[in-house]
């Protein structure tokens, strides 16, 4: 039997055995190999018909009634609520609304805060996402502290009294490495700083544990592997205990204790709710709210489980289909280092994605020279993973 033949013969084995097997059944696909759920969440089947009665009959029909009727004004901390298990949440610590930029921005000038005036350093993932990047470096210049950027690793060793806040990627958006929340936010804390994550690669792909390990505030999209659409809504979450004294650089009417009391002075809600600002964007939202229907009976383990055994099925594959030398991995071998996603360098990246994209498989690219490919559990089956690394090796020979 040859290795193609193998391999081939071990996806179709793994698939009948997947216990997520009969999710795929709730989200729209075709044939293509869709792995780029990393950046883009896949459709899910209750989306349209969701859709179709928010704006034909709540808001076509209810109109401004639908604030009560239909709840839209309890949605951000009612699908906060729904996120929350798929975080390690109790209920009552996380609000849906705004971006993720504008909840990072929020998270960091309000650790700021809770960590008081004599701390005169902020601590940033020099590795992150620009765009936290960005809003650490403002952050900073607005309240008044310095910028430290550090690799996630060296963070132990840089954290001191003048420690205010701490912003980390919990995966790397490039590589895929996960970083160990647990013993990086345990050692901020020591420090008596606090700890500000950023869940975009992680929330719906793997266990996070905020509660358990004690996490201050952390904030993540919902149109990846939440699969909330594009530009849905993400969300931020308050530890219970912060609560009272989270002070939000961004207060607004809908954060309010008394929103409708239209009064010039400010007094922040209870609870939760402090996250909020402006009016929530309704249509985005109540799309998050029936995608998010496909977690029913789902676990966060189980994806994990499939997202290793995938991952690790996608670099083997690779490992046999590829020549030698042809693309490097990124992406750490060892699971407690290991996200839901697997970056290869390869020099001509840009090109051989195009390429296999036109042959049906859909990853995406990232500057200069990775190809980079998404594993989204709920829908992705090993077939798939068999069929992307064939096509990539048949792509580059070409």
């Amino acid at each position: 039997m040859s290795e193609t033949t193998e391999l081939a013969s071990r996806a179709g084995k793994l698939d009948a055995a997947d216990e997520l097997a009969a999710v795929r059944r709730e989200f729209v696909l075709d044939e293509t190999v869709y792995l780029d759920g990393n950046s883009l969440g896949a459709l899910p089947v209750a989306v349209p018909g969701r859709m179709d009665d928010v704006v034909r009959r709540q808001w076509g029909e209810l109109r401004i009634r639908s604030w009560d009727e239909s709840g839209w004004w309890t949605a951000p901390e009612r699908i906060g609520d729904r996120i929350a298990p798929l975080v390690g949440a109790a209920p009552g610590q996380i609000v849906v609304g705004d971006s993720t930029s504008v909840n990072v921005f929020k998270a960091l000038v309000g650790a700021v805060r809770l960590a008081g005036e004599d701390r005169d350093e902020i601590v940033v993932d020099a590795t992150t996402f620009p765009t936290d990047g960005y809003i650490a470096e403002s952050a900073a210049r607005l309240t008044g502290r310095t910028l430290r950027p550090v690799a996630p690793s060296e963070v132990p060793g840089v954290l001191s009294a003048r420690t205010a806040a701490v912003l980390l990627n919990h995966v790397d958006y490039r590589t895929g490495r996960l970083h160990d929340l647990p013993s990086l936010t345990a050692a901020i804390h020591t420090a008596g700083a606090v700890a500000v994550w950023d869940l975009c690669h992680s929330a719906g792909a793997l266990p996070v544990g905020l509660d358990e390990h004690g996490v201050d505030l952390a904030v993540g999209c919902t149109y990846k592997y939440l699969n909330g659409g594009p530009g849905s809504p993400a969300y931020l979450y308050v530890r219970s205990d912060l609560q009272d004294r989270f002070d939000s650089p961004l207060p607004g009417w809908n954060s309010h204790a008394e929103p409708f009391g239209m009064r010039s002075a400010y007094e922040p809600a209870s609870g939760a709710l402090r996250g909020r600002v402006g009016t929530p964007d309704i249509l985005s939202m109540l799309a998050l709210e029936a995608a998010l229907e496909v977690w029913d009976g789902v676990t966060v383990e189980a994806v994990r489980a499939k997202s290793l055994a995938l991952t690790d099925f996608f670099l083997e594959c690779v490992r046999e289909y590829v020549p030698a030398g042809r693309v490097e991995s990124l992406t750490p071998e060892a699971h407690a280092e290991r996200g839901s996603q697997v970056a290869l360098r390869c020099e001509d990246a840009g090109d051989v994605m195009k390429r296999l994209i036109g042959r049906g498989v859909v990853g995406d690219f990232r500057h200069p020279d990775v190809l980079r490919f998404g594993f989204t559990p709920l829908y992705v089956g090993f077939g798939d993973v068999e069929r992307a690394a064939r096509l990539l090796a048949e792509t580059l020979a070409g």
